[in-house]
């Protein structure tokens, strides 16, 4: 397939075989992976990216290391430039940061961890026709930036997905994760899930055999939406 530009996506983790960029790469972008985590630097030169993918990570957006606050720094001049953004869990916190939100923990400690039920906001199917299940593994959430449009919300965690123009979208949920993805946070991290408010590993495993044909529809759907919207931009 010919390539159709390059997309820059920003990881904080140790995998990089997700679902969001597998259906990117399909669709014919070339993509350039960076880790601020690891000390790799964020390119200074943007133009050739159309747009870039955040994902989320194990820090949080209001740590005060050299590698976040750098980062930080970096999305509040891609943001300020007003280039294609499509955040996820710490990503879409980093850009409602960026935009003058707070970012927080769940009131009473809870770790939002396994399959969800969102919704969307009443009046806006823009993101989700209607209540769906995501998964989810976070212990923060960010605040709705002024300026902003909620576009789903939650029970627990109301703040779901956002977006500052139709091509900057944050999404709080993980669409990108695949169940193997999924099992492997479990090897890495499967200690929070004692936490209050996660589901245990049989659950979600259960439940990735229900919902996963739906996020793969969804996410597809979702990613030529945000394709059209950053080309349009």
């Amino acid at each position: 397939m010919r390539e159709r530009g390059q997309i820059l996506c920003v990881y904080h983790a140790s995998q990089r075989d997700d679902r969001v960029s597998r259906l990117l790469a399909g669709r014919g972008f070339e993509l350039e992976w960076v880790n601020p985590a690891r000390g790799e630097p964020l390119p200074e030169d943007c133009d050739r990216y159309l747009g870039v993918v955040v994902y989320g990570g194990e820090q949080s957006a209001n740590d005060d290391s050299a590698a976040v606050l750098h980062e930080r720094q970096w999305i509040s001049r891609w943001v300020g430039e007003q280039r294609p953004y499509l955040g996820i869990c710490l990503g879409a916190q980093l850009l409602a940061q960026a935009l003058g939100a707070t970012i927080s923990r769940h009131a009473h400690g809870l770790l939002e961890s396994g399959y969800i039920r969102i919704s969307p906001e009443p009046d806006n199917d823009r993101l989700i026709s209607g209540p769906m299940y995501v998964f989810q593994w976070h212990h923060e959430g960010f605040d709705i930036p002024n300026g902003c449009t909620r576009l789903a919300r939650g029970m627990h965690f109301e703040n779901q997905a956002f977006e500052y123009r139709p091509h900057m979208v944050g999404l709080q949920f993980h669409p990108e994760v695949t169940p193997d993805i999924m099992v492997q946070w479990f090897r890495e991290g499967g200690h929070m899930l004692t936490d209050a408010g996660a589901h245990p590993a049989e659950t979600q495993l259960r439940d990735a055999r229900i919902f996963e044909p739906g996020i793969e529809t969804w996410t597809t759907s979702f990613l030529d939406r945000w394709i059209t919207d950053a080309l349009n931009a």
